[in-house]
């Protein structure tokens, strides 16, 4: 949590009437938050000239809105009541914002947030898609999401239905970087409502972030903006799945903006809901073919995958392989970086079952598969040439 006097002034200033990214910038960068409250509180807000600027011909209406709800508003309850149940907010220009965001070129203004603020700190990649996803999709999406929260990335998506779900739920499943949430509401009304499970549990295990104040519905405008937000935390932006027009092509398009470099994840030319990353592919986006593509692009290639962590928190690498014997390495190349079902492995291989059986539960001790369920799938980066 930040300890900031000026914070809760700024959190005031953003759940004012009437307001927008611009005008609540142009408060913020007036003066210290608390005055620009008390001259907004006085109805001499227009006396500051970056503010009246941005007002323009509603100046008027807008100042008299905001000095008639200021005078009502208490600062001081609002803001304790927020932090007993364990929310913040901090500013731009302010200690405790984060960094990626402090040098974007449109930096929110006013960041409310539950959890811990610090994990954006790490290198990010921003998974992103359509909520219509394809089973396919969603499996890529935890596959990735996982792996790269193992590997210490920071998986930054929007918690929206489809991939954004399910890219948080494969970061959760990790013991390593904490997820990070960057919804279009206030952080007190629950957005997609089947999600209210994963939303609890991102702000515990990671952070949520929006610009929305208290109590603020989930408006569709609010999502592109949203969208500038995930670009802007993300060192890389990978689409998993998507249409040509959507919320996840307003991602890459500020990932663009942004020089973030964007991947895409290929798909069938069959479905119309890879239309988009196809095209992203045809115009010279990265393929993903695996998570090692999305380290490269990271500049994390090579990166060895924790096992676990220590009392002090400190990430335990996995040491070199034990060499296998002729059989297991047989097994081994059967099993694909993705689920590979047992059925697919037997045939690769020629074994029995039971066979099988005896040599993937001996290579998912060493770390080298992990399964369930009736499938396995490669585990760790020590040996992606088999």
């Amino acid at each position: 949590m930040t300890d900031d006097s000026q914070a809760p002034y700024a959190a005031a200033l953003a759940s004012l009437p009437l307001m927008t990214v611009r005008r609540l910038t142009a408060l913020i960068g007036a003066a210290s938050p608390e005055a620009v409250w008390r001259a907004v509180s006085a109805g001499e807000v227009r006396s500051l000239p970056s503010v009246a600027s941005v007002l323009g011909a509603s100046a008027r209406e807008v100042s008299s809105r905001w000095t008639s709800t200021a005078r009502r508003h208490d600062v001081v309850a609002t803001w304790a009541a927020m932090r007993d149940v364990g929310r913040s907010a901090v500013w731009f220009g302010g200690p405790g914002y984060p960094p990626p965001l402090a040098a974007d070129p449109e930096p929110p203004p006013v960041l409310f947030f539950e959890g811990c603020l610090e994990h954006v700190t790490a290198p990010a990649a921003a998974l992103v898609g359509t909520r219509a996803a394809t089973g396919y999709g969603r499996d890529v999406a935890r596959l990735l999401g996982r792996q790269l929260a193992e590997a210490g990335v920071v998986v930054v998506s929007g918690l929206a239905l489809g991939i954004d779900g399910a890219a948080h739920e494969g970061a959760l499943a990790a013991t390593a970087a904490p997820p990070t949430a960057v919804v279009g509401s206030g952080l007190d009304v629950v957005y997609p409502r089947r999600h209210a499970r994963l939303w609890q549990r991102v702000a515990t295990a990671g952070v949520l972030l929006t610009e929305a104040p208290p109590g603020t519905a989930p408006e569709p405008w609010r999502f592109p903006l949203r969208n500038r937000i995930i670009a802007g935390l993300a060192d890389v932006v990978v689409v998993v799945e998507s249409r040509a027009t959507g919320g996840s092509m307003h991602t890459v398009d500020h990932a663009h903006a942004r020089g973030r470099p964007v991947l895409a994840v290929p798909g069938s030319i069959m479905s119309g809901q890879s239309t988009g990353t196809n095209q992203l592919l045809a115009d010279g986006a990265t393929p993903v073919r695996d998570v090692d593509d999305v380290l490269v692009a990271l500049s994390l290639a090579g990166r060895r995958l924790p096992t676990e962590r220590s009392p002090e928190g400190a990430v335990e690498s996995v040491t070199r392989p034990a060499a296998l014997d002729p059989t297991a390495e047989i097994v081994l190349r059967a099993v694909d970086w993705t689920p590979t079902r047992t059925d697919e492995i037997l045939r690769r291989t020629g074994l029995s079952l039971s066979a099988a059986a005896v040599t993937l539960n001996r290579l998912e001790v060493l770390g080298r598969v992990r399964g369930g369920g009736g499938w396995w799938e490669r585990h760790g980066h020590a040996d992606r040439s088999g």
